[in-house]
């Protein structure tokens, strides 16, 4: 990820891992966006935090994981100090980049000034 993100991680302040909810934390025991951002080079800044459990993505068709992750992300203390900064969001898939977009639209509501996203894979439907 290091090496083919290079561009969006060039100029970026920090990534930020997109979090888990407490409780799936607890049940998975790790956050696999958290330990992928680890390796980026950049320092991780928990500037989000899950505010409500919720349901898993798979399967959802598009509009109904868009629904799923509105208002489930707040921005940090920590997000205070990114201010007018580029940061990188970290997540494992992304599928039809709702969560991606709620998380980068909270960061910008706390003042970011460019939101990127990096990714270890990406669904591609066939069709």
């Amino acid at each position: 990820m290091r090496r083919h993100g290079g561009d969006l991680l060039d100029g970026a302040a920090c990534v930020i891992p997109v979090p888990l909810h407490p409780s799936r934390r607890r049940q998975r025991g790790f956050n696999q966006a958290a330990d992928l951002a680890r390796h980026l080079g950049l320092p991780v800044v928990a500037g989000l935090r899950r505010v409500r459990p919720t349901p898993t993505q798979t399967g959802l068709p598009a509009a109904q994981r868009h629904k799923n992750v509105r208002d489930a992300f707040a921005a940090t203390s920590a997000s205070r100090g990114l201010r007018d900064s580029i940061v990188v969001l970290v997540d494992d898939v992304c599928t039809t980049g709702a969560t991606l977009e709620a998380c980068a639209r909270v960061l910008k509501q706390a003042g970011v000034r460019e939101v990127r996203a990096l990714t270890a894979a990406r669904v591609v439907a066939l069709g």
